[in-house]
């Protein structure tokens, strides 16, 4: 068989190749429909009857360190101890002394509490976690922290806009003073303060059970909290993240903003007073909520509104440490340093203890 012969064959033979292969194709794409592109399978919703659901995560916190795992341990133990002993020193100090069972102070003691269950929401799991090789937490476990983290940052939101309220009253309408706060105020707005903070978590905790979690169950942080969630979700987050943005403008914006107004009036009326040692007691009464207003929101708008990119794994655990554990633990020192009757209260109350 000559050379052109041979040629010719293979030719032929390649040509039919091409129109078996095409044949091929066409009927696949009867079988299996049109061909998508890259572009509109992205937007195809995911599929998750096949896939395995979460049911615990893993904290990756500190895992690029795993040599100073006891430095770290040492650190947030002492911090958790400071913060809880300096609230609940407050809080015994308070009931401790007579003179100061008034509305400013009601609502500091309340503070105090609050401070407690926000720090025992997430450290005793993070020391835990600290002698564990794997720093897990259960999907339930996880949905607990969320519920009463969020609780307690709702509830501290409104209940610093009631203290600023108590102040505004106390300098701008004194005559009235017994009157707008009494006791049944005060417990009004205690209980108006919790109910908030609860109602509010309770959205949000039953708007995360909706979230499909298909994996990876890696949380890049020590705690649950609801972004980190909607970030690891394989379903569609659009209903969480309204309500979430609702939410901040109602319970986180709304108070700080009414807390600024009533600064703004307080300010101007100090202002007025004609004498300085009038304006300078006037003043001092409310230096250390103003205080702690400023550091509360300076830390959760630095927590929760900063750019995410540029940010590294440590320097996010180093904010929300400041923001969950350290503001909680320094409100008790501000109060103690700044607040003459709280500091002579703390004095009494180590008086009966030495004298115990």
């Amino acid at each position: 068989m000559s050379y052109q012969h041979q040629f010719v064959c293979c030719l032929f033979e390649a040509k039919l190749s091409c129109v078996a292969i095409v044949e091929v194709n066409k009927a696949c794409t009867k079988t299996r429909g049109p061909r998508l592109s890259v572009r509109a399978r992205a937007a195809m919703p995911l599929d998750t009857s096949n896939q395995t659901h979460v049911t615990e995560f893993i904290f990756l916190a500190f895992s690029n360190h795993p040599e100073l795992q006891g430095l770290f341990f040492l650190v947030f133990l002492a911090l958790y101890l400071t913060a809880v002993l300096g609230n609940a020193t407050i809080i015994l100090a308070l009931r401790a002394s007579p003179a100061l069972h008034t509305p400013m102070y009601f609502f500091l003691g309340n503070l105090s509490f609050l401070d407690l269950c926000y720090t025992s929401t997430t450290m005793p799991v993070t020391l835990v976690n600290f002698f564990r090789r794997e720093k897990t937490i259960s999907y339930d476990g996880c949905l607990a922290q969320i519920f009463f983290f969020v609780a307690c940052a709702g509830t501290e939101c409104v209940l610093l806009a009631a203290m600023a309220y108590d102040r505004w009253v106390a300098i701008c309408r004194p005559l009235r003073y017994p009157v707008l706060m009494s006791m049944r105020v005060c417990l009004c707005l205690v209980a108006g303060s919790w109910l908030c903070g609860l109602v509010n978590s309770a959205t949000h905790t039953a708007l995360t059970t909706t979230l499909t979690l298909c994996g990876p169950n890696h949380i890049s942080h020590f705690l649950c909290d609801i972004p980190l969630l909607l970030k690891l979700s394989c379903s569609d987050p659009t209903l969480n993240e309204s309500v979430l943005h609702v939410a901040s403008a109602t319970i986180g914006l709304s108070p700080c903003l009414f807390t600024a107004g009533s600064y703004v009036l307080i300010l101007s009326a100090i202002l007025k007073i004609p004498s300085a040692q009038g304006r300078s007691k006037a003043f001092s009464t409310c230096a250390s909520h103003l205080t702690v207003v400023v550091v509360f929101y300076g830390m959760a708008n630095f927590n929760y509104d900063r750019p995410k990119e540029g940010y590294s794994l440590d320097m996010d655990i180093l904010v929300s440490v400041l923001f969950c554990v350290v503001t909680p633990m320094l409100n008790p020192v501000i109060y103690s340093l700044r607040n003459k009757e709280v500091k002579g209260a703390l004095r009494k109350l180590a008086g009966e203890c030495a004298c115990i």
